[in-house]
């Protein structure tokens, strides 16, 4: 009985810190300010110089068979630190002819592996697509391979900020027995 008393009291105790982080970090709640963490590693700071903030783009879709018509969404991005500075979290949606697009990415560095980590999340599918990468140059490279309808499918992703701070994001898939076609172009600019 004692012990699950003290598991209580400690479970309650970490949902009070929780609720005043989050109270902190959305008003101006004198208690705590709630500060951006130092990252973990060179290879995070790196990451979070080209992601964080909050950015507005634009999705371009070339004519393909999966997008007949191509088009042009819009939308936002953010991305912030995650505990202890060892990932970031970035929510996207976008919307426009092509569809309403929302979803999560955090990415991290795995250590072991020596390369970027990615786990997606949309509203467009179930579970979670991971991927892996590492700076080529000064492009991110991201890849990785999925099951669709029995077919493997490859998706890379290449992502660069230029000199004036603008990041400009191609997807490209390959199908099986295809060459590797581009999907979608992403031109983001970071808000002040």
């Amino acid at each position: 009985m004692r012990e699950s008393r003290k598991v209580y009291l400690l479970v309650a105790a970490v949902l009070v810190l929780l609720f005043l982080g989050y109270w902190a970090g959305r008003t101006s709640f004198p208690l705590a300010k709630v500060q951006a963490a130092p990252s973990a590693s060179p290879e995070m700071d790196r990451l979070t110089k080209m992601y964080l903030g909050t950015w507005d783009y634009t999705e371009t879709y070339p004519k393909t068979p999966v997008t007949p018509d191509g088009g042009v969404n819009t939308g936002i991005y953010t991305s912030e630190l995650g505990p202890g500075g060892n990932s970031l979290v970035n929510r996207f949606h976008s919307k426009g002819p092509v569809g309403d697009f929302e979803g999560l990415l955090i990415y991290t560095w795995d250590p072991k592996e020596k390369a970027y980590k990615y786990y997606a999340f949309g509203n467009d599918f179930p579970g979670a697509f991971v991927a892996t990468g590492n700076f080529e140059g000064d492009a991110l490279v991201f890849r990785l391979e999925f099951d669709a309808g029995g077919a493997k499918m490859a998706i890379r992703n290449v992502a660069r900020v230029d000199e004036k701070g603008t990041m400009t994001v191609e997807e490209f898939v390959a199908m099986p027995g295809k060459p590797e076609s581009l999907m979608v172009t992403v031109v983001a600019k970071r808000k002040p």
